[in-house]
């Protein structure tokens, strides 16, 4: 079940001391509750939600995308954390 407020407040602990607007986490609640009423059966895995959330911040605020892709992918060391940030620096490029 989506829960707005929790999605909404996992979102700021990502964004913890960035500066990232509530008003841009707000509407990437919104994003994903529009999603959720376009499907058929009103569902979404937690896979896609999360995805989709990870598409969004890697927009606004690289930091807060790294910080929501730990937990996300709960990645297991440093390697993986590190490949993380090496896809992110090559997008830059």
């Amino acid at each position: 079940r989506f829960e707005r407020q929790k999605f909404v407040a996992g979102l700021l602990k990502a964004c913890e001391k960035r500066p990232v607007r509530v008003a841009a986490l707000e509407a990437i609640a919104d994003k994903v509750e529009s999603a959720l009423q376009e499907k058929p059966d009103r569902e979404m895995s937690t896979d896609e939600i999360g995805a989709h959330v990870m598409q969004e911040l890697k927009h606004i605020d690289k930091v807060a995308y790294v910080r929501f892709a730990s937990v996300y992918r709960n990645f297991r060391d440093i390697d993986e954390f590190k490949n993380e940030l090496n896809d992110l620096l090559k997008s830059r490029e």
